[in-house]
């Protein structure tokens, strides 16, 4: 069963995607902040996390570059969740080391699609 960590502080979005990510075969994990969802992905060891940007304290991007740049993580795809999008956040966001890239509303079909491409 694959291990998603979403890394989100709003908790209406984490309870939204933990649901459709448990009623599709996932074990979740979740932070509830940006160096939270570093420490879990760095004991944990999840198969992906979903990351939000806009976040008190280190965001997503941030987060997203330390994981991607850190040879004990950087194995671990990082898919951006969020309401930014702008082609700039886009391409920035690969440029940190993101996978993927959803915004907000999220559907299920496009969130399921977008973790297995990078899993497979």
């Amino acid at each position: 069963m694959p291990r998603v960590l979403i890394v989100d502080d709003s908790p209406t979005e984490i309870f939204k995607i933990s649901e459709i990510l448990s009623k599709n075969g996932y074990e979740v994990l979740t932070a509830e902040s940006g160096e939270l969802g570093l420490d879990i992905a760095k004991t944990q060891m999840p198969d992906v996390v979903l990351m939000d940007i806009v976040m008190p304290g280190l965001n997503g991007f941030q987060a997203t570059r330390q994981l991607s740049r850190d040879p004990d993580t950087s194995g671990i795809p990082v898919i951006i969740v969020t309401t930014k999008d702008q082609e700039t956040d886009r391409l920035w966001g690969q440029r940190q080391g993101a996978k993927g890239y959803l915004t907000k509303p999220v559907d299920s079909k496009g969130l399921l699609k977008a973790i297995d491409a990078v899993l497979n």
